[in-house]
């Protein structure tokens, strides 16, 4: 039987509940899972801004966790191009992504390849920006704390 090769990507910057129940999530799903890590740059490019924990450090976090069996580089958005490298059966998203241009695009392109896009709950009332934001809040009201 053939062993179903899984990816999805990500930042995971701050890593939270929310990466943990992803990468938990799509794992349920495949035998093998792939998860790239965006690099820095591709961060500042895409969000504008600079990771709080850098790349190498989030890549080993990353590499930690039981339900992922390889980390590789995300030095780009191109999801074909890394399809051409890992040969995935299906890519994990969150649902925060379903019916967006963008996504609809990809189906369109994988499609004809047999790779199945697979949307994952997102975990409401947790993300990195928001966890960023309350601690520079904090910082900035209780300066005795940096």
């Amino acid at each position: 039987m053939k062993k179903i090769i899984g990816y999805t990507t990500g930042v995971y910057d701050m890593f939270h509940i929310g990466h943990l129940n992803i990468l938990r999530r799509a794992k349920e799903q495949c035998d093998y899972l792939i998860v790239g890590v965006s690099t820095d740059e591709l961060v500042l490019k895409e969000k504008n801004k600079t990771p709080v924990i850098p790349w190498n450090e989030r890549a080993e976090i990353i590499k930690a966790i039981r339900y992922v069996d390889e980390v590789v580089v995300q030095p780009d958005k191109d999801k074909l191009a890394a399809w051409e490298r890992y040969r995935f059966d299906k890519m994990f998203v969150g649902t925060d992504w379903q019916g967006t241009p963008q996504w609809q695009k990809i189906e369109e392109q994988f499609a004809p390849l047999g790779v199945e896009i697979v949307y994952l709950p997102h975990t409401d009332g947790v993300s990195s920006t928001e966890l960023t934001n309350y601690i520079k809040k904090v910082l900035e009201t209780n300066p005795e704390d940096k």
